[in-house]
């Protein structure tokens, strides 16, 4: 069982009720239904003659849903990967990593003068 502590987090969740209008309201009353997606933060489900037609949707609720969906594709790549015997880092060899890149970064920048790390310091 589900159990949502704030009214964002239902309205955030898959399982809200899906808001659907009629393709007129479109027509009609853009503002409302503009406004409508915004403070819902879900789609919108436009109907034509009552059969499912569009689904519209504010830019923060597109924007959200895409980085989700990225998020979701790398964690599956990620996961086939793992499964198909792709080797992985370890933390320490992660970190080690990170540490080899921005020093190549830090002195690629110095050579090209376009950065000054002893000026912040």
């Amino acid at each position: 069982m589900l159990i949502f502590n704030t009214r964002k987090e239902r309205a955030m969740s898959p399982l809200a009720q899906p808001i659907i209008q009629p393709s007129s309201a479109l027509r009609n009353n853009y503002n409302e239904i503009a406004q409508l997606c915004r403070d819902k933060k879900q789609p919108v489900f436009l109907t034509r003659n009552g059969h499912g037609d569009t689904v519209i949707m504010d830019m923060d609720t597109y924007a959200r849903r895409e980085r989700e969906l990225l998020q979701a594709q790398r964690l599956i790549d990620a996961q086939r990967a793992r499964l198909d015997g792709v080797p992985g880092f370890t933390i320490e060899e992660f970190r080690a990593g990170m540490k080899e890149a921005i020093r190549q970064g830090v002195q690629q920048a110095m050579r090209e003068e376009t950065f000054d790390c002893r000026e912040e310091m």
